[in-house]
C-alpha cells in the first residue's frame, strides 16, 4: 500500500497536476419590487434576471405536451378558486353560496398540478372522452379577486390546448359568456401560456424554459399554524425549474439528505419576520445545492431580504461543479471535495449515494510519504450529502485523499495551505 501510494504522488508531481481551484463565489440581487409586484425570473449561469408584472394575468396553462395539462391560477395577484358546482348548474352559480364551496390550491411541490387539476372531477376540471380521446369539462368554478369581485370559469375541453369560457359578476348577475381557445402551439419555447380574464387577452408572463433556472415569487405555501393544524398561506419565496433537482444542506454537516425535484426545495423558509423590529431574519447557515440536467452544481445561500418594502434578496452563488471534481463510479455513488486548495484547512466531502446502498464507504488520508494521517466513516444511507471534516491537526501541504465505496475508489490531491 504505502509503496503504490508513494508511486501515485511521484506520478502526480511529476506531471504538475495542479488542484482544482474553488471557482469564485458571486453575489447576486433580485429585486421583486415594492409590495412584491414583480415575479423575478433569474438565470445562475449568466447571473440574469427577467422581471414580469405579477398582476397582469390570472392564469397560466402548460403547454410541453399534447397529453399532459395544468391549469394554475396567479397565487401573487391574490385569487381564490372555489369548486362551485359541475357545469350542469353553470347558469345557477350564486356568489351567495361562497360557504359552500370547496376552496382549491396549487400544488406547491410540482408545476404540473394547478388549483382546477385538484377538483373533484377525475382529471379535477374534467373527464376522458374514450371516443374524441379530449378531456371535457365538467366542474364549475369561480375565482374570487382581492376586491371581492368574482368571474366563473370552466375548461370546456383539452387536445392539444385549451377552450375555456368565463364571464363576470356584475353584483347582481353575471355578464355573458366568453369562450377562448388557447393552442399549445403558442410560445413553442415556454412552460406555460397566460391569459388576462380581464383584458380577454393572453400575456407574456415567462422567459424562455432555457433562461431561467429560479423564480422568486409569491405563492401558497402549507404553512404550521402553532396549537393547530397546518393552513395554506400565501408566502414569498423561491420556486425551481422543472428540470432542475435541488438539494439542502444546514450547516456545517448533514446527513440523509437528498436532490429534490420538489419545486418549492428552496422555498421560503430561509428566512424568518422579526415583529419586534419589522425585519427579516435570514438562516445564513442553510445551503442550497442546484444541480441542472448537464450535472453543473451551484452552491447558493441567502444572505438577506429586505420585505415587501423592496422586495430585494440577497445571495451568494457559487459554481462548486469543478470544485467538487466529482467522481461517479458503477454503483453510482458521486463523490466529490471542495474547497481546494482549502485555506482554513476544512473541507466539505459532498456524496451521493443511491437508494438502497449497502457498501460501506471510507475516506482516508494520507501524507505524500503514504502515512496515514486521518481516517472516518461515513453514511452509507441512500441519498445526497455534504459532511465538513476539520483537519487543522494537519501541517499545510499536499495530501492524498481516498475514497472507497464497496469495491470502488478514487484518489484524490488534496492541498491544505
Amino acid at each position: 500500500m504505502k509503496r503504490r501510494l508513494q508511486i501515485l504522488a511521484a506520478a502526480l508531481f511529476s506531471f504538475a497536476v495542479s488542484a482544482q481551484e474553488t471557482t469564485p463565489v458571486v453575489a447576486g440581487t433580485v429585486t421583486m419590487g415594492a409590495g412584491y409586484a414583480n415575479n423575478v425570473y433569474y438565470k445562475l449561469s449568466t447571473q440574469e434576471s427577467t422581471s414580469f408584472p405579477n398582476n397582469e394575468w390570472d392564469l397560466a396553462f402548460y403547454r410541453v405536451s399534447s397529453m399532459s395539462f395544468a391549469t394554475r391560477v396567479n397565487d401573487a395577484k391574490t385569487i381564490s378558486v372555489f369548486e362551485a358546482g359541475t357545469v350542469a348548474n353553470w347558469a345557477t352559480i350564486d356568489v351567495t353560496q361562497q360557504t359552500g364551496w370547496t376552496r382549491l390550491y396549487n400544488s406547491e411541490t410540482q408545476w404540473q398540478e394547478g388549483a382546477f387539476e385538484n377538483g373533484s372531477a377525475t382529471y379535477g376540471w374534467g373527464e376522458y372522452n374514450m371516443a374524441t380521446h379530449h378531456v371535457a369539462g365538467t366542474i364549475a368554478f369561480v375565482l374570487k379577486y382581492a376586491d371581492n369581485s368574482y368571474k366563473k370559469f370552466r375548461i370546456d375541453d383539452f387536445f392539444g390546448g385549451y377552450t375555456f369560457t368565463y364571464s363576470s359578476w356584475n353584483g347582481t348577475a353575471w355578464s355573458a359568456d366568453t369562450t377562448y381557445t388557447l393552442a399549445n402551439t403558442v410560445n413553442p419555447d415556454k412552460k406555460f401560456n397566460y391569459y388576462n380574464l380581464q383584458t380577454n387577452a393572453t400575456v407574456l408572463a415567462e422567459p424562455a424554459s432555457a433562461n431561467w433556472d429560479l423564480v422568486f415569487t409569491r405563492y401558497n405555501s402549507l404553512t404550521p399554524v402553532p396549537g393547530g393544524s397546518p393552513v395554506m398561506y400565501p408566502v414569498t419565496g423561491v420556486l425551481h425549474h422543472p428540470e432542475l433537482t435541488v438539494a439542502e444542506s444546514v450547516g456545517a454537516e448533514t446527513t440523509g439528505l437528498t436532490y429534490s425535484t420538489a419545486i418549492n426545495t428552496i422555498g421560503s423558509d430561509w428566512k424568518t419576520y422579526v415583529s419586534s423590529s419589522n425585519t427579516y431574519s435570514v438562516a445564513t447557515d442553510k445551503n442550497f445545492f442546484v444541480k441542472n440536467a448537464a450535472g453543473t452544481v451551484y452552491k447558493i445561500n441567502f444572505t438577506s431580504f429586505a420585505g415587501n418594502s423592496t422586495g430585494v434578496t440577497t445571495f451568494n452563488q457559487q459554481d462548486v461543479t469543478a470544485a467538487l471534481g466529482t467522481d461517479t463510479f458503477e454503483n453510482k455513488v458521486s463523490f466529490g471535495i471542495f474547497p481546494n486548495p482549502s485555506t482554513d484547512k476544512k473541507i466539505n466531502l459532498v456524496y451521493e449515494l443511491p437508494t438502497g446502498n449497502s457498501d460501506d464507504n471510507l475516506v482516508t488520508i494520507y501524507s505524500l510519504t503514504g502515512a496515514k494521517v486521518y481516517e472516518t466513516k461515513i453514511n452509507n444511507a441512500g441519498g445526497f450529502f455534504n459532511k465538513e471534516i476539520n483537519l487543522q491537526n494537519l501541517n499545510s501541504g499536499v495530501y492524498l485523499l481516498k475514497f472507497e465505496s464497496g469495491s470502488y475508489s478514487t484518489t484524490k490531491k488534496l492541498i491544505l495551505k
